[in-house]
C-alpha cells in the first residue's frame, strides 16, 4: 500500500511489526557473531531491548506519531541490554526527536527522522567502528535524505535495499567478518527491524500483537542471595496515568518517601509509574488524583520470592540464601554497584564491600534499567559502578545519566579487574580522586580466561571447532586445545613476566575440585616466586577466569 503520510496507529504498526520479525530471527543473527565464545548474543540482546520498547507503546495505537515514538524511544532506553542494544536505543531516540510533537509526517519528515536516528547513534559512540550497525543506519540515514520517493512505503523500501547493500558489504569493512563469511550481527539485526517496518506499509498490516517469544529476567536469580528480610517494600506495583499537564518531578517527590525502585517517566497523555512500596492503595490514592489509572499491576514481591527460593533450592541449601545483611538506612558517602556471575565471585564482592551484586555478564547482560534500579535502591551520595565486562559499560553509562545521584562508571572490562577497582578504593579520598586511582589500577591487570567454543568458524587465521577449549588473553583468543587445565596452564605462561607478582584465579562451578588442588600444586611449583590465589568463583561458562598482576 502507499502511504502519503502515516500517523500514530501505522507507525504503531511499523514497530510493532519489526519487533515480531527480530524476535522471529534473533537466533540466526545470533550465528553471524564472529566470536565463538559464549557470550550475550547480538541478536538477543537486541530483541530484548526492543520488545522493551514496544511493551512501552502497547494500548497507545490512537496516540500521535510524536507520543508513540517519545515513548518507544524511553522504552528502548530503559531496556537496552549489551552495545548493540544501548545503539539501537540511540537510533530510536533520535527517530523520537525527529517526529517530536507531530500527529503525523509526510516523506520528508520520516526521512529527517531517519537522518536523526543515525545522528542520534554515532553520538552515543566515542570511537564508531564502521562494518557495524552504526555503517547501517547511516547508511539507512543517507538513502532517506537521498530519496526521491512520492511516498513513505517507496522511502522504506530505498531505505532498506541501501542497508542491504551496505550489510553486505561489512566483510570488506571489518577482516574478521570477512575471515568468519559472515555480515555485521548488529547491522544485520536492525535491517530486520527496519525490513519489518516496511512490510507493514506494504501489506498494509494492521492491529499487530507482540510477540513476545521467550524472555529470560537477568536478575531472577539474583533472589538466590537475598532473605526475605532484605524486600524493604514488598510490592511491586505498576500502572499507567492518562492524563495531561502531570507535574511527573513533583509526583515523584510524592511517592518517594513510600517506597524504593521508583520509576515515572513519561509525559503528554501517559505516564508510566512502577514502585517497590508496603501501601500500594496509597500509591494508587494519589495517582488517581491526577487522571484516570490503565493497567494496574501489584505483585507480592516476597511471595514470589518464596516460590523462586522452593525452585532453585533443596531444603539444606535455603538457610545460605538468606545471609545478605540489610540495606542501610543511612546515607552513606560511597557505594558501589557490581556486575557478577557466579556464587563465589558474587560473595567476594560482597565482602570487599559492594553494596549491591547485580547478576549478569557473559550472556546475560543487564538491561539500562536493571543498573538504574539498583544504582537507587542505595542510599549513598557517590555510587561508582563495576560493569566488569565491556558488553555492560554503555548500558551502565546510560544509567548513570538517568540517576538523581552521582554516579561514577568504571571501566572495568573483565572481574579481576573489578576487584582490583574496589580494592584499590580509599575512603579517605574525594571521589574523584578515587576515580582516577582506580582507572589506573585497572591498567595493570592483565586477565585471562578459558571457556569454550559454542559454533565452528575461523579467527586470525586460527581453525576452531565447536567444543574446543579455548584460552583467552585480553579478551582474544590465543590458546586452542582439548583440555582446560593444558590451555590455562601455557595462557598463564604466555602472561607471566619478569615483573609479575601475583597470579590470581577463579575456577568455575563445572571444574572438579580435586583436579582443581592438584593443578594448584603444579603451578606452585612452576612459580615459587609468585603469590598464586584460588577461589572457587562457581561461574558458569567459563573454566577459569584469573589475572597477572
Amino acid at each position: 500500500m502507499e502511504y502519503i503520510t502515516i500517523d500514530g496507529k501505522c507507525f504503531y504498526n511499523m514497530v510493532i511489526n519489526g519487533s515480531n520479525k527480530l524476535e522471529e530471527e534473533k537466533e540466526y543473527v545470533n550465528s553471524l557473531n564472529v566470536f565463538p565464545v559464549p557470550d550475550g548474543d547480538t541478536g538477543t540482546n537486541m530483541s530484548m531491548t526492543f520488545k522493551s520498547a514496544v511493551t512501552e507503546i502497547q494500548g497507545m495505537e490512537g496516540e500521535t506519531i510524536g507520543k508513540i515514538s517519545k515513548n518507544l524511544a524511553k522504552g528502548a532506553l530503559m531496556g537496552a541490554r549489551g552495545n548493540s542494544g544501548v545503539i539501537l536505543s540511540q537510533i530510536f531516540r533520535g527517530i523520537a526527536k525527529g517526529l517530536e510533537d507531530k500527529a503525523e509526517v509526510g516523506v520528508e519528515e520520516f526521512a529527517n527522522s531517519i537522518m536523526e536516528g543515525s545522528k542520534s547513534a554515532y553520538k552515543a559512540v566515542m570511537r564508531p567502528t564502521e562494518g557495524t550497525i552504526l555503517t547501517i543506519i547511516k547508511a539507512a540515514g543517507d538513502a532517506a535524505a537521498k530519496s526521491k520517493a512520492k511516498n513513505i512505503t517507496e522511502l522504506m523500501n530505498d531505505v532498506c535495499m541501501q542497508s542491504k547493500i551496505t550489510l553486505d558489504k561489512t566483510p570488506e569493512m571489518l577482516p574478521v567478518l570477512k575471515q568468519a563469511k559472515v555480515v555485521d550481527a548488529g547491522g544485520a539485526g536492525l535491517l530486520i527491524i527496519l525490513k519489518g517496518m516496511y512490510e507493514a506499509l506494504e501489506k498494509g498490516l494492521k492491529s499487530l500483537t507482540v510477540n513476545k517469544g521467550e524472555i529470560k529476567a537477568t536478575n531472577i536469580s539474583a533472589a538466590k542471595t537475598l532473605g526475605e528480610q532484605d524486600i524493604k517494600f514488598g510490592y511491586c506495583t505498576e500502572f499507567f496515568i492518562m492524563a495531561d499537564n502531570i507535574n511527573i518531578e513533583q509526583f515523584r517527590k510524592d511517592l518517594e518517601p513510600h517506597g524504593d525502585s521508583m520509576i515515572v517517566v513519561g509525559g503528554d497523555g501517559l505516564v508510566k509509574v512502577h514502585i517497590h512500596t508496603n501501601d500500594p492503595g496509597f500509591i494508587l490514592s494519589k495517582a488517581i488524583k491526577l487522571g484516570p489509572l490503565s493497567k494496574i499491576k501489584i505483585d507480592n514481591m516476597r511471595e514470589q520470592h518464596r516460590h523462586i527460593l522452593e525452585d532453585e533450592y533443596p531444603i539444606d541449601q535455603k538457610e545460605s540464601a538468606n545471609d545478605s545483611s540489610e540495606e542501610t538506612m543511612e546515607k552513606k558517602k560511597y557505594a558501589f554497584v557490581s556486575v557478577a556471575l557466579g556464587e563465589g565471585i558474587t560473595n567476594i564482592f560482597k565482602d570487599l564491600g559492594v553494596d549491591f551484586v547485580i547478576e549478569g555478564g557473559q550472556t546475560m547482560n543487564p538491561s539500562t534499567e536493571d543498573i538504574l534500579n539498583a544504582i537507587k535502591k542505595i542510599n549513598a551520595e557517590n555510587v561508582f559502578v563495576l560493569p566488569n565486562n565491556k558488553n555492560i559499560i554503555m548500558a551502565a553509562t546510560q544509567a548513570a545519566e538517568l540517576a538523581d545521584k552521582n554516579v561514577y562508571i568504571i571501566p572495568t572490562k573483565s572481574i579481576p579487574e573489578g576487584i582490583t577497582a574496589i580494592t584499590s578504593f580509599n575512603t579517605e579520598m574525594e571521589a574523584e580522586e578515587n576515580v582516577n586511582n582506580m582507572k589506573e589500577a585497572i591498567k595493570n591487570v592483565t586477565t585471562g580466561s578459558v571457556t569454550y567454543a559454542v559454533r565452528d568458524t575461523e579467527v586470525d587465521g586460527k581453525a576452531i571447532k565447536e567444543g574446543n577449549i579455548l584460552g583467552l588473553r585480553e579478551g582474544k583468543i590465543e590458546e586452542i586445545g582439548s583440555d582446560m587445565f593444558t590451555v590455562c596452564s601455557n595462557l598463564i605462561a604466555d602472561m607471566v613476566t619478569e615483573d609479575s607478582e601475583l597470579i590470581t584465579i577463579f575456577y568455575g562451578k563445572d571444574c572438579n575440585e580435586e583436579e582443581v588442588n592438584k593443578f594448584t600444586k603444579r603451578l606452585e611449583e612452576k612459580y615459587e616466586d609468585l603469590d598464586i590465589q584460588f577461589y572457587n568463583g562457581k561461574q558458569p561458562l567459563y573454566y577459569f577466569i584469573f589475572s597477572v598482576e
